[in-house]
């Protein structure tokens, strides 16, 4: 409940914050949305986090650089006018939030708390931030991975063009069908893999505090370019 309250206390300043006209509006599931937190543009999944620390480069941990970009984005989105959320602000595993599913996995009640979340604010948009591995050090850029709808391939499109301009990459959008959270949140979402901890100019870019913040505009851009776009509200 304390993580909660503090997702909500962050929605308050957020909401309060923003002078911009909102309008949320899901073109995969019209239903009603929750009357404490509504009209959000984007909820930015904070891939991983307590004991789960995603893949790892030596004492580099995926959570953590997830949990930073995230805060970057968040507060370039904000200085657009944007209302944002995040689903962690610290180092904890939402599995630990999760009463309701009745399950010995871990990992399935943190998937479930996730998508839960999303379908309870029923933003404008999803982002889950991650970080990819390869056994080939030499394999490196960013992959965006999408729902079916076309809503979310155009955000992913939208995202994957803004990033590839950043890495000098031609990277294209892959469909997410296996994965949890883009089978079952009803708005439109994508998985970010914002480069390859495994690769060395890819773990500088999501590391290194000048370039992160680079990561974070490339990241914000997209996101402003697909919400800003008149097909968003279709």
């Amino acid at each position: 409940m304390r993580r909660l309250g503090a997702i909500l206390l962050l929605f308050s300043v957020t909401f309060l914050s923003s002078n911009q006209p909102l309008n949320a509006k899901s073109d995969l599931h019209p239903a009603s949305k929750n009357p404490i937190i509504s009209n959000v543009d984007v909820l930015i999944d904070v891939g991983h986090g307590g004991i789960d620390s995603g893949t790892l480069y030596g004492e580099i941990y995926e959570k953590d650089i997830n949990l930073e970009m995230a805060r970057l984005t968040y507060d370039l989105l904000r200085q657009k006018g944007k209302v944002v959320l995040m689903n962690r602000m610290e180092d904890y595993a939402l599995s630990g939030e999760n009463r309701w599913f009745r399950t010995r996995s871990r990992h399935l009640k943190d998937l479930a708390q996730r998508s839960h979340l999303a379908n309870e604010i029923r933003p404008k948009t999803v982002v889950s931030l991650h970080v990819n591995w390869a056994a080939k050090s030499g394999k490196r850029g960013p992959v965006v991975l999408h729902q079916k709808s076309e809503s979310s391939k155009r955000l992913a499109t939208s995202l994957q063009s803004s990033l590839n301009q950043l890495y000098d990459t031609s990277g294209e959008i892959v469909y997410g069908k296996p994965f949890y959270l883009l089978r079952h949140i009803q708005v439109p979402t994508v998985i970010v893999e914002m480069g390859f901890i495994s690769n060395a100019q890819d773990r500088a870019q999501m590391t290194q505090p000048q370039k992160q913040q680079k990561l974070a505009e490339a990241i914000a851009n997209g996101i402003l370019s697909y919400l800003n776009s008149p097909q968003s509200d279709r």
